[in-house]
């Protein structure tokens, strides 16, 4: 999984949550399954989003370091305000982590207001991956 430059504008974000000391290989296997099951290449994503309890999760950062993109992370608070967009809402993850949903969520967070999500999440034993798809101006 490896992200180039391209003259192509990246619309979409990769939301990732995971359990804390999560094995890299198995969220980055997530991704990928999420990435193709949206048909979402590499060098169309954005940023790779999560919760910022995540700031310093190895399994995480290591995905954005493989897409060559940047890491957005946003407070339980901001995810939860995006319950309303979300398809799996969790009571458990909201007993966890303070919001319904962590990639889910983040995807839709980072890709704004009138992004829809293209891969509802997907999980992983110890992770979950969601992909978001943000809306141009002239769309």
């Amino acid at each position: 999984m490896t992200g180039s430059s391209t003259d192509r504008a990246r619309l979409y974000i990769l939301g990732l949550g995971c359990e804390r000391g999560a094995d890299a290989v198995e969220v980055s296997a997530l991704a990928r399954r999420a990435l193709e099951d949206g048909a979402v290449g590499a060098d169309d994503v954005a940023a790779v989003a999560s919760i910022d309890s995540r700031t310093e999760e190895r399994a995480i950062l290591a995905v954005a370091e493989e897409l060559g993109v940047t890491m957005r992370f946003f407070t339980a608070a901001r995810l939860e305000e995006e319950t309303p967009r979300i398809k799996n809402p969790s009571a458990i993850v909201f007993a966890r982590v303070g919001c319904h949903g962590v990639a889910e969520s983040a995807a839709l967070a980072a890709a704004g207001a009138e992004a829809a999500l293209v891969v509802p999440k997907i999980k992983s034993a110890h992770a979950t991956a969601a992909v978001a798809r943000m809306l141009l101006q002239k769309e």
